[in-house]
């Protein structure tokens, strides 16, 4: 049991930085590829990749939130909770409990 608490959080910091990294990709051909990006299939990807994340956070925010900024809110969400689970798992791994 005392491997499964590291292994869920790894897991859950590598689903996080998946979606993130989609989501910052998807960003960045934004920028670049401008009115033709949705013929992307780059971008498609990308899209495809983090809509469970963007989702879920839509359903958590108020409607007052415009859908236009929700890729932005949910990049960072995503980061704070990536870093949030990188120090949950330090900070079990340092009484020695993955030992």
């Amino acid at each position: 049991m005392s491997q499964a608490l590291p292994l869920l959080l790894s897991v859950l910091r590598a689903l996080t930085e998946v979606a993130g990294l989609a989501l910052l990709g998807q960003g960045i051909l934004h920028v670049l590829a401008g009115a033709g990006r949705e013929r992307n299939p780059i971008y498609r990807l990308f899209r495809l990749v983090a809509r469970p994340a963007v989702a879920t956070l839509r359903r958590i925010l108020p409607a007052a939130i415009l859908d236009r900024h929700l890729p932005v809110l949910t990049f960072f969400v995503l980061l704070w909770l990536w870093i949030a689970l990188a120090w949950l798992r330090q900070a079990y791994c340092a009484d020695g409990a993955c030992a």
